[in-house]
């Protein structure tokens, strides 16, 4: 199950009719191996180098300096059954992101 904004899930079904794509179908016929494919071919034409699970990270990173509560991004977005895993796979902040937070939430 993916949790998605309803504003996507509404262009979502609108592609799906458009298409006539089945209950029993997929969406999106793309492999692991497509997708990493697809990330790492457009990476090279901006010079970089990222890989799926760079993606992945940053979403959930993004997430986490967003406000998004810890135990949504473990749940929901990353889908650790564990706190801890979510808490490691996020890192440290530095000590400029802790003073950002600490002066967000005094205001």
């Amino acid at each position: 199950m993916a949790f998605i904004p309803q504003r996507m899930a509404e262009r979502l079904r609108e592609y799906i009719t458009q298409k006539h794509i089945q209950p029993n179908e997929k969406i999106f016929p793309l492999t692991y191996s497509g997708a990493r494919h697809v990330v790492k071919k457009s990476a090279a034409k901006v010079g970089i180098d990222i890989s799926l699970h760079d993606l992945r990270r940053h979403s959930a990173t993004y997430a986490s300096r967003n406000g998004i509560p810890l135990e949504i991004i473990s749940k929901i977005i990353l889908q650790h059954s564990d706190l801890s895993t979510t808490q490691r796979y996020l890192g440290k902040i530095d000590d400029s992101e802790a003073m950002r937070w600490i002066e967000t939430l005094y205001k």
